[in-house]
């Protein structure tokens, strides 16, 4: 089975460098990891005391941070590799100020694995959430190396839990423990023999909530919305806008409408025009003073930031494959609207049952939600109280890691 997960890898770093001729994002990807090991050899010259952190991408950046700055924070000494496998996390953050060096990960192969062990001297590895690179991590435990996941979930459904699943479960034995985010995925490591586990809910929460707390304040949008109530839509897709633009209709004349897509490139902002049509701005270039109800924004950064101002929200993604982060505007107090996929989220499977989310699946069930939350004052207070006691119970998940990873020191 290693033979085969290693053929596979290798064909893939293939397919993506045929990809690059035709698309962006793996052009990045093949470039960023061109002459990788001088960068790294050189970097891992700068100390003896490495902690490597690990993430796909930005949101799962946004998981392990707040552990790094804590650990930052306790232990001034040591210093951070960050290595990130996509570059729509590598490109925000390779000038993350706590990382010692960022960098792309290299391919999962045997060689560059025992490669980039020998050239750092580990002290502690974490990987975040879904990144179950085998090779990587047979290494790490070969040289002894702690290594914990951090806001781990698994489901059913993953090949860990299936019955070709032997040899990925094996693997998961090098993994010194799990912090894991929900009870569910607890009862599935047990299942097949797995017990160093500890429940600590999704890190993220930790994250959001000091984001919450120091978000700037934008006076031209606070202009442009003066007494008006506000409905954000962000990191929305296609399949989202065309069925937003005529839920929008709806809406009460004194409502605000943010629309934030996840792709901001010119093309598909020049689709979103036409489908909404004369009565919009472009955040690029608004006017706060003008009256137009649609403000259109059109740059990336900003979002998490204006959920502040949103009385409600709609989150894209989940007429696609998966929903996008619902937590910065539940952090907030929003109550959330999404299309109906997203199982893969406990926060918004709670927030369901709870009352504080709701999931679509037509234009006739988003129009219901979306005029509810905008007629109904009293409906959107409790929707919105029940988003910030959800968020305020979450909370505390760095200090569990912290706590267990001191327990783990005295032992040792």
């Amino acid at each position: 089975m290693r033979l085969l997960y290693n053929f596979l890898i290798q064909c893939y770093s293939h397919v993506v460098f045929i990809a690059g001729f035709f698309n962006e994002k793996a052009l990045l990807w093949h470039k960023g990891r061109r002459n990788i090991f001088e960068l790294l050899e050189t970097q891992s010259k700068k100390s003896n005391h490495w902690v490597w952190f690990h993430a796909a991408s930005l949101g799962e950046f946004e998981q392990g941070r707040p552990v790094i700055e804590a650990l930052k924070k306790q232990n001034p000494e040591i210093a951070i590799l960050l290595t990130f496998y996509s570059p729509s996390g590598y490109e925000i953050r390779k000038n993350y100020e706590l990382a010692d060096c960022v960098a792309y990960l290299p391919s999962d192969t045997i060689q560059n694995a025992k490669k980039l062990t020998a050239l750092f001297q580990f002290k502690a590895v974490f990987f975040i959430k879904y990144e179950f690179w085998f090779n990587y991590m047979n290494q790490i435990h070969i040289k002894q190396i702690p290594l914990y996941f951090i806001s781990a979930r698994f489901r059913e459904n993953q090949y860990f839990f299936s019955w070709y699943g032997y040899w990925f479960r094996k693997q998961l034995k090098n993994v010194s423990h799990f912090f894991v985010q929900d009870s569910g995925s607890e009862l599935l490591l047990k299942s097949i023999g797995i017990q160093a586990i500890t429940i600590t809910g999704d890190t993220r929460f930790d994250r959001v909530a000091s984001l919450a707390k120091t978000a700037k304040k934008f006076e031209n949008i606070e202009r442009f919305i003066g007494t008006n109530t506000v409905f954000i839509a962000g990191s929305t897709w296609p399949e989202d806008e065309k069925l937003l633009v005529e839920a929008i209709k709806t809406l009460p004349k004194n409502y605000k409408i943010f629309i934030a897509p996840h792709d901001v490139s010119n093309s598909h902002i020049e689709n979103i025009q036409k489908l909404i049509g004369k009565d919009h701005q472009l955040y690029s270039t608004f006017n706060p003073e003008n009256n137009s109800n649609i403000l259109i924004i059109n740059s990336i950064g900003i979002l998490s930031q204006l959920y502040q101002y949103a009385n409600f929200v709609y989150i894209g993604g989940g007429f696609g494959s998966n929903i996008h982060n619902i937590q910065e505007p539940v952090t907030f107090g929003c109550p959330v609207v999404f299309g109906p996929n997203y199982r893969n989220f406990t926060e918004a499977i709670d927030l369901i049952r709870l009352g504080g989310a709701f999931a679509v699946s037509d234009q006739i069930s988003l129009n219901e939600i979306l005029q509810q939350l905008a007629n109904d004052k009293l409906f959107r207070s409790k929707t919105s109280a029940i988003c910030k006691k959800y968020v305020g119970q979450q909370i505390g998940a760095t200090d569990k890691i912290l706590t267990k990873l001191n327990a783990f020191n005295k032992h040792n």
